[in-house]
């Protein structure tokens, strides 16, 4: 795509990105992080309550979406809900949602960069997860464009390989649709604690309000790439989800490491395994590309405002790039990549995210009928929704989650004291 006729962000980011790079950029991060990575964990939660989490989720998602949606309109600038936080109900809050997103989606980053490793080469998965941060944190720092062209192509790949998967299980002799009802083992905390963990897999709109000084006319396109993404992502989840469990069932699902390679296994077409393999490599690969994206973007926005080392707000002066905060959140990426567990990362994020997205729900309240604001029940449900699954998750998640914030909010307080 040309870059003739891009305009400069006041903060002296090029407006490179249209409304379908935009869309591309959130599919690429929510159908790599949700459909390989997500549903085993959220089964084992749910039992045959799957589906209604993935509706709950969904429902949640979609709130969130609506009132980032109308915020990034209203406040086009690098750093999402940040931005939003920071100048609709203060400056604390605004750091804090920060704070929680780049620590909780650090985390997203680590686990998707665990997931290319498990499927390319499990023997050695967190040496070529270190080694696909490193290679997609040196893509990004040439230039945000060929990131959008580069997940394009990935998000192409990935959704001919699930439609070969859906087909494949719908059609096939051994899909059972009885699994597909709620039984007796589904429980009110079993199905918010896997709406919880799925709602990791939906968070991707994201990245597309943390780049708002990257996107062209970002007061129209953004409003109308959000549900455009998120729509298209619940449809593909919903026909993936539909189809594993018919084949499957919600156990053999939840104890599955790779649920949709088995899937294809089990209908008798072992020759689309490999095929699996490499699509769910692609889709978290373009997943991370993204996520590195959304996270350095926060990372520069919070480093103009001194809320960490001013020397991360630096613009490349050739690639119009904030390298510095790329290279350092690519540091952090590969270190825990190097360290963690997925399914800990996972939990990790999504209570961070949950807590970004709760801030962006009631700084959405504070909008003006005349400043685009949603129907006053979409950022109340959005965040009734956050908090319910946030403290859904696993008890280890949440205690560790809430240190992190309070910790967050320790450095803040120290850093006024000495401003």
């Amino acid at each position: 795509m040309s870059t003739m006729g891009a305009s400069m962000s006041p903060g002296g980011l090029k407006r490179r990105l249209g409304l379908s790079d935009a869309v591309v950029i959130g599919l690429g991060s929510m159908i790599g992080a949700g459909i390989f990575a997500a549903f085993g964990p959220a089964a084992g939660a749910a039992g045959s309550g799957l589906l209604p989490a993935l509706a709950l989720a969904a429902v949640v998602a979609y709130c969130n979406a609506t009132s980032s949606a109308r915020l990034a309109a209203r406040h086009p600038e690098s750093g999402g809900t940040y931005v939003y936080g920071r100048e609709r109900l203060g400056d604390f809050w605004g750091y804090l949602a920060g704070w929680a997103f780049v620590v909780g989606k650090t985390a997203s980053c680590a686990a998707m960069a665990l997931t290319v490793g498990f499927y390319v080469w499990p023997g050695q998965a967190h040496a070529v997860a270190v080694a696909a941060v490193v290679a997609l944190t040196a893509l990004n720092y040439t230039g945000v464009q060929k990131s959008a062209v580069l997940t394009r192509v990935v998000v192409a790949v990935v959704l001919a390989v699930l439609v070969a998967v859906v087909t494949a299980c719908l059609t096939s002799d051994s899909a059972d649709f009885v699994r597909l009802g709620v039984g007796a083992d589904v429980t009110v905390g079993g199905t918010l604690q896997a709406a919880g963990l799925l709602f990791f897999a939906f968070a991707g709109y994201a990245r597309i309000a943390t780049l708002g000084e990257e996107i062209r006319d970002p007061a129209r396109t953004i409003p109308r790439a959000i549900p455009l993404a998120l729509g298209i992502t619940l449809i593909v989840y919903a026909a993936v989800a539909v189809g594993v469990l018919a084949v499957l069932g919600p156990g053999r699902l939840a104890e599955s490491a790779a649920p949709l390679a088995e899937a294809v296994q089990s209908v008798g077409m072992p020759g689309l395994v490999p095929v699996v393999r490499v699509g769910a490599a692609l889709a978290a690969l373009g997943s991370l590309l993204a996520l590195i994206l959304g996270v350095s973007r926060t990372t520069f926005a919070m480093a103009r405002d001194l809320h960490l080392p001013r020397a991360l707000s630096v613009v490349h002066p050739r690639f119009q790039v904030p390298h510095r905060a790329e290279l350092v959140v690519g540091a952090v990426i590969a270190v825990l990549a190097a360290s963690v567990d997925v399914r800990g990362a996972i939990g990790f994020s999504s209570f961070g995210v949950l807590v970004y997205y709760a801030i962006a729900n009631v700084a959405a309240w504070t909008l003006a009928p005349d400043e685009g604001r949603p129907p006053r029940l979409v950022p109340v449900i959005g965040l009734a929704g956050c908090a319910a699954l946030a403290f859904a998750l696993p008890m280890t998640t949440v205690v560790s989650g809430a240190a992190v914030l309070v910790l967050g909010a320790a450095v803040y307080g120290v850093r006024r004291v000495r401003t």
